[in-house]
């Protein structure tokens, strides 16, 4: 079974302020579930960051301590951060994508993959949980920039 999960939220800010920190791996942890360390360990061709970077997270995810690397396929600042994984439990693809809104910016958060391994015999409940960790996120991500706490 595959997973194809999307969330989305309106933040009332620019959508350039909200991908420029959404979009920047030395963030991760403080807005992504689980995330507990991110690093860049590798350039893009041109280098920093940009397609053909990778970034390593450690994450905590069902109880379980996970290693993933992301590479950059996609990267078009203020609109489109798109990454698949090439090391981790299961295979993997995010993207994060930012539109103007009449009330800010649309913050789409999508997640697709197979799971892999012991993930595969849980994939409705992992689909249910990614759902729920994107919104948390995206709530989350929004508290930071706006200093809101308490908004659901």
């Amino acid at each position: 079974m595959a997973i194809d999960v999307t969330v989305r939220r309106v933040i009332p800010l620019p959508p350039g302020q909200v991908a420029a920190y959404a979009m920047d791996w030395r963030h991760d942890a403080e807005w992504t579930q689980g995330i507990r360390t991110a690093e860049l360990t590798r350039s893009a061709d041109g280098g920093g960051f940009g397609v053909g970077a990778e970034v390593t997270r450690t994450a905590y995810f069902l109880t379980r301590r996970i290693h993933y690397v992301l590479r950059v396929a996609a990267y078009e600042p203020p609109r489109l951060l798109d990454m698949t994984s090439v090391a981790g439990p299961m295979p993997m693809h995010v993207t994060y994508s930012f539109e103007p809104h009449p009330r800010g910016t649309q913050a789409r958060i999508r997640v697709r993959g197979g799971p892999g391994g012991l993930f595969r015999l849980a994939a409705p409940l992992l689909a249910r949980q990614v759902r729920a960790s994107l919104t948390k996120d995206l709530r989350d991500l929004e508290r930071r920039l706006t200093g809101r706490e308490g908004d659901t």
